[in-house]
């Protein structure tokens, strides 16, 4: 390997392929989260190492690791792409964010609960912006996040989640997420004000897809509380879980957010008694990209939609 040249250049596009080896750890999963073959992903490393001057990976087994210098790298890397964010929220800022148009990232239940007082709000403050929704969740709503594809991420903190720390984000948290407990109405527990969560240790559960924030939050509630649960139907579809409460199919969490829905429902709602369990809900741009005035606004009446939650 040569000696790092004083006025080498790198090519952005392979930057953002080693910031994805780092993120996922193996060459197949970077590859399926960029849409390439684990070949391409193999050459791009490679063509970035020889652009560098310095080995970026070293072979682990049957995978690879980064270098010492990959990590230095990389950390110049996350100031390169919040620079170019800050460039590009300059440039909207001085066409002062009237147009344009924006994608928003959400998980299920903050579509149903939190983006359309938002959405509205939006609609009469910035009427020439287009705003598109898709439903996602980490790791691929940080994905879509990263390439571009989704404007703005909002997301529950659980383990699929970047942390805190993660330098590539600029985020706010907006609220936190109560988790309710809800039963049949015929449940011997129906007519308790409050339900002690040990005391469905041995009931079915529906819960969500463990890999969802909500079926792994689940989880991790119940593990809190002493219990592994005995989840009978993994089921993401809030309407479809409330649906099979109501038939006596077994119990469930179902988060605040989603009240709209299971109102109408002949189910059993109850707080859990003691500490109730809960999820943090944040919204995150790409690093630098705050100053965007069009993706400002987007979080400031996502904050709003979320205080009116809170007070609901």
């Amino acid at each position: 390997m040569e000696q790092v040249s004083e006025t080498f250049t790198v090519d952005l596009r392979r930057l953002n392929v080693l910031r994805e080896l780092q993120r996922r750890g193996s060459l197949a999963s970077t590859a399926a989260a960029l849409h390439l073959t684990p070949s391409a992903v193999s050459q791009q490393l490679a063509t970035l190492a020889r652009e560098a001057g310095v080995p970026l990976t070293e072979r682990d087994g049957r995978g690879v690791r980064l270098t010492g210098q990959a990590r230095v790298l990389l950390a110049h890397a996350d100031l390169i792409a919040a620079q170019l964010e800050r460039a590009r929220a300059d440039l909207a800022a001085y066409g002062e964010g009237g147009r344009g148009a924006v994608t928003v990232g959400c998980f299920s239940s903050g579509i149903l609960g939190l983006l359309p007082a938002a959405l509205c709000a939006l609609g009469d403050r910035l009427p020439h912006v287009r705003i598109d929704v898709v439903e996602a969740e980490p790791p691929d709503l940080f994905t879509a996040l990263d390439g571009g594809q989704v404007d703005v991420a909002v997301a529950v903190d659980f383990a699929a989640a970047p942390p805190h720390t993660d330098r590539r984000y600029s985020r706010v948290d907006l609220f936190t997420d109560v988790l309710d407990v809800a039963l049949p109405t015929g449940h011997r527990l129906a007519g308790r004000e409050r339900v002690a969560l040990r005391e469905l240790a041995t009931e079915a559960w529906i819960v969500g897809d463990a890999r969802s924030c909500c079926g792994a939050v689940a989880r991790s509630v119940c593990a809190a509380a002493g219990f592994t649960p005995d989840v009978r139907h993994a089921v993401n579809d809030w309407g479809a879980l409330a649906a099979l409460v109501e038939a006596g199919q077994g119990v469930a969490l179902v988060p605040r957010l989603v009240r709209p829905l299971h109102a109408h429902r002949d189910l059993a709602v109850r707080p859990a008694e003691g500490e109730p369990p809960s999820r943090n809900v944040f919204v995150a741009v790409r690093t630098g990209a705050e100053g965007d005035p069009v993706l400002a606004a987007v979080r400031e009446e996502l904050r709003r939609a979320a205080a009116a939650v809170v007070g609901a």
